[in-house]
């Protein structure tokens, strides 16, 4: 009678791979070998529910149909069923009847034991030359049922090796109970994580194991000659021990082995730092190049605030990122393709990527202040090219029709001097007030572009000349106190700047709010000049942004600076900050 904890674990079984084969159904390319999964496992749910009952016959018949027939037939045509190949048929045919035989031959151990060798040899056989010829979607839900029956089987081969008895067929049949979900997970899901990775780690670590396990084998039974006898408990630990040193050794050397074979031999850290610093320059596409040639990577890419800004290989579907410090305002991050095989980046890539990665940095903060230099005269450009346009209309529209009407009359007065001299003298009049016009606008013109006052009083006594003049819609006066320290010599396009912010700020608390006060305080810090106008009025609702306010802000902004306004119950604020250039 079998113990009832295994038959709940081979319960476990085929309630695994019932779930798992009704998942599959709902993939339309995979419906053959998912219909085999599902009558799989229910033909080993039933086993166990029969061998509970006392029908041990009926029982061992359902294992074998459901193990050694619908199960091994569900994996051979998974993931696809390719009966046509000469191959997939051959497999199909020996796998199918080697279930068939020993399912007519259920009572006969040896039968069952033998078509149990040649289906797992076929299955064998069939899978690696699948994988080496699947495409790259068949290719990795083939490795995931690799992987999972590779872990059940030497999970069964170390359990009967070790004669662990009910403990042992409880863990062999939940290892079973893995297979199904992977073949899930290898058709839905199968970059939720690199199976090569697993599967390289699991060849390892079983080659290591079983070297170890070797090892000490030789050694007890070595032992066991020399003394004629079984060795104590005690000289058993110590042999143990010295066959234990041998592990963790043997497993770097399996895993560079391996490595080896798949990727080539892998580059010293410090010479392969010492090529990467070499190509680091200006184009930081020949840097990421040169990292993925140095560590044997298949991607490499520099992200800026999230957006790529160079790369190199081709994008595989594992990455890890690394950041890379760039200030509070800036992130930025290397990513790097994993390896195929790899779930991380081994400890040489870490050491030479800390090498090199702030230098990357050095690299993305020079491309990034490239930019906004780029951004920067751009918008100098544009505000250059806008002022050309606003001269030229105001040439072409306002001044030269002007001056076009002072020569029209000037020919009239010599025309009529000698027959109309009291006439010529009107015109002369009329000339008169037409060129103080165009003065008037000349000046106007000359005043756009750089107030005169700046060069003749300076910053600070042309604003309050200019304060002295401004009036609330009633025609009461604003009081306006200015508080300015020392200020040094300050750029042309600041000075203009902060003129214009002030005289705007100024004009509107006059004409839009209550205020009668007003107070501009300018504060020269040794990077910026500090702007501050505030007033007592309210305008009873918050500010809008209109041309005043635009106004402002873009002459902030062509320097690089900063503006806010505000307007509250105690008044309004325009605070601004204009960087003055070294």
């Amino acid at each position: 009678m079998t113990p009832y904890p295994v038959l709940l674990a081979l319960a476990a079984v085929g309630v695994s791979w019932c779930i798992s084969g009704l998942a599959l159904l709902g993939i339309r390319r995979v419906w053959p070998s998912a219909v085999l999964v599902v009558f799989a496992g229910l033909a080993t749910l039933a086993g166990a529910v029969l061998e509970a009952t006392g029908g041990s016959e009926a029982s061992r018949l359902a294992f074998i149909i459901g193990g050694a027939l619908l199960a091994p037939l569900a994996l051979t045509a998974y993931p696809v069923l390719a009966w046509r190949h000469p191959l997939d048929f051959v497999s199909l045919v020996l796998v199918g009847g080697s279930g068939v035989l020993a399912v007519v031959s259920a009572g006969s151990d040896g039968v069952v034991g033998a078509m149990g060798l040649v289906m797992g040899c076929t299955l064998i056989a069939h899978t690696w030359w699948k994988i080496e010829h699947a495409r790259d979607r068949d290719r990795r839900a083939l490795t995931w049922m690799a992987l999972a029956g590779s872990l059940a089987g030497m999970t069964g081969f170390t359990i009967g090796f070790m004669q662990l008895g009910t403990v042992g067929e409880v863990t062999a049949s939940l290892a079973l109970s893995t297979v199904a979900p992977a073949l899930y997970v290898g058709v839905r899901r199968p970059e939720v994580v690199d199976v090569r990775g697993l599967v390289v780690r699991f060849v390892v670590f079983v080659t290591a194991a079983v070297g170890y396990i070797a090892l000490f084998m030789a050694l007890e039974s070595l032992l066991e000659i020399l003394g004629n006898r079984v060795p104590h408990a005690s000289t058993l630990a110590v042999v143990g021990v010295v066959a234990a040193t041998t592990f963790h050794p043997l497993q770097v050397v399996l895993r560079a082995v391996v490595d080896e074979l798949l990727f080539g031999a892998r580059p010293d850290p410090l010479g392969a730092a010492t090529q990467v610093v070499g190509h680091i320059g200006d184009d930081p596409v020949l840097a990421l190049r040169a990292i993925r040639e140095a560590l044997v990577l298949p991607y490499s890419a520099l992200r800026l605030d999230g957006k790529i800004v160079a790369e190199s290989g081709v994008e595989v579907t594992h990455t890890r990122t690394l950041p890379l410090a760039l200030g509070a305002d800036r992130a930025g991050e290397l990513a790097l393709g994993l390896r195929p095989g790899d779930l991380t980046l081994s400890a040489g890539d870490h050491r030479v990527l800390s090498l090199v990665a702030p230098l990357l940095a050095q690299t993305l903060r020079a491309r990034a202040l490239a930019d906004e230099l780029r951004e920067s005269r751009g918008q100098a450009v544009t505000a250059i090219e806008e002022e050309r346009r606003r001269l030229r209309r105001d040439l072409h529209d306002g001044l030269g029709p002007r001056l076009s009407g002072i020569a029209f009359t000037s020919d009239a007065v010599r025309n009529t001097l000698r027959k109309d001299p009291s006439g010529a003298e009107d015109l002369l009049r009329t000339l008169r007030q037409e060129t103080v016009n165009a003065i008037e606008d000349i000046r106007g013109l000359v005043y756009a572009m750089r107030p005169p006052a700046l060069d003749e009083l300076g910053l600070v006594t042309a604003l309050r000349q200019q304060a002295q003049a401004l009036r609330a819609p009633d025609g009461t006066p604003l009081r306006v106190e200015l508080r300015a320290g020392r200020l040094q010599a300050l750029p042309a396009a600041v000075e203009v700047a902060a003129y214009r912010i002030v005289v705007e700020a100024l004009t509107n608390a006059a004409r839009h709010s209550t205020s009668t006060t007003a107070t501009v305080s300018l504060t020269l810090g040794e990077e910026a000049l500090e702007i501050e106008v505030t007033d007592d009025g309210s305008t009873g609702a918050p500010w809008r942004a209109g041309a005043g306010m635009d106004s402002m802000g873009e002459r902030a902004a062509e320097l690089g600076g900063t503006l806010s306004a505000e307007s509250t119950s105690k008044g309004g604020r325009v605070y601004a900050v204009l960087p003055i250039s070294p």
